[in-house]
């Protein structure tokens, strides 16, 4: 009974060793009597227990692995700390297994060797600007390397350059003194901008205000040449008016005397005028001015009276 016993309990121990699950991204190396056999791969898998061995265990997926930080020299003789981070993957589990005793060793003390040597060929203003490139150089370098061990470096990146405090505060001035003179260029360009904007507002606005008076003094021109138009024509429409007011008053005159009676009752107007004129004339002299033959008033108004015949005449033709 009790054999039965242990002969089970070794059935169920060889049965729990001959079978191996690979979780996924993972891929385990066995070896068979010390030598390589196979890989497994995710799943279920059977080795022979005691004869076969797990003896490597990798994972397929990114690794992030940092990189210590470490003094390097510029080409102008200035130390930079600097550290990084680099991102790699397992491709061949077998070379990562046999191609080196610690392919994550290798890979940290090459990228801290190849970084030293990119930094030393260039100066400590290029470190800041082409962080970009010394990644790629870096990158480029442990790829190639990183092949025989079954690896495949995916990127670089620099985390903090650090140069000494005394470079710091040197960049720090500097970056200042260019800032203040960024701020007094635009100062200036601002001012600048500013007094060609006033010219130019000033030159417009006279520009404006000669066209102003030019138009004004035209407009006034014009209106005082309307207004001599307006009069002028007003004083011929006057004269016009009076010319046949007159007309109008000697032709009526005419058809009067044409009337019976009309040639008596202008004997007595020509009669009554005269002897007003006469006596207007005598009153404004010191002088008495008479008539040399009074009793010839008749016969002057009778000689005025054949004028105005025949200028009566002259209007009926």
């Amino acid at each position: 009974m009790i054999l039965s016993f242990l002969l089970l309990a070794a059935i169920v121990v060889f049965i729990s060793m001959a079978f191996k699950v690979v979780p996924q991204q993972e891929v385990y190396i066995v070896e068979r009597l010390g030598r390589y056999h196979a890989t497994m791969v995710a799943g279920l898998n059977f080795i022979i227990p005691i004869i076969d061995r797990v003896a490597y265990k990798h994972t397929l997926k990114e690794i992030p692995l940092d990189v210590p930080s470490q003094v390097c020299i510029t080409r102008d003789n200035t130390q930079l700390t600097v550290d990084g981070i680099i991102y790699f993957q397992v491709t061949d589990p077998k070379l990562a297994s046999y191609g080196s005793s610690n392919f994550v060793v290798a890979i940290t003390q090459l990228a801290q060797t190849t970084l030293r040597s990119v930094i030393g060929r260039m100066e400590l203003d290029k470190t800041f600007e082409e962080r970009d490139d010394i990644n790629q150089t870096v990158v480029a370098s442990l790829d190639e390397a990183a092949v025989s061990w079954g690896v495949k470096v995916l990127r670089y990146e620099i985390k903090d350059l650090v140069p000494p405090q005394e470079i710091l505060r040197s960049m720090q001035a500097q970056i200042t003194a260019e800032r203040e003179k960024r701020a007094r260029i635009a100062q200036s360009e601002g001012i600048k901008q500013e007094q060609i904007n006033l010219a130019a507002g000033q030159r417009e606005a006279e520009i404006q205000k000669s066209q102003g008076e030019a138009q004004a003094s035209i407009n006034e021109s014009q209106g005082a040449k309307i207004a001599q138009i307006n009069r002028a024509e007003g004083e011929a429409e006057a004269l016009r008016l009076v010319a046949q007011a007159t007309a109008d008053a000697i032709r009526q005159v005419a058809a009067a005397v044409k009337e019976p009676g009309g040639t008596e009752a202008v004997n007595l107007k020509v009669a009554e005028q005269y002897v007003d004129a006469f006596a207007k004339l005598a009153k404004t002299n010191n002088t008495l001015i008479m008539p040399a033959n009074v009793a010839d008033i008749g016969s002057l108004v009778s000689a005025g009276m054949s004028i105005i015949k025949g200028q009566n005449n002259n209007i009926a033709k």
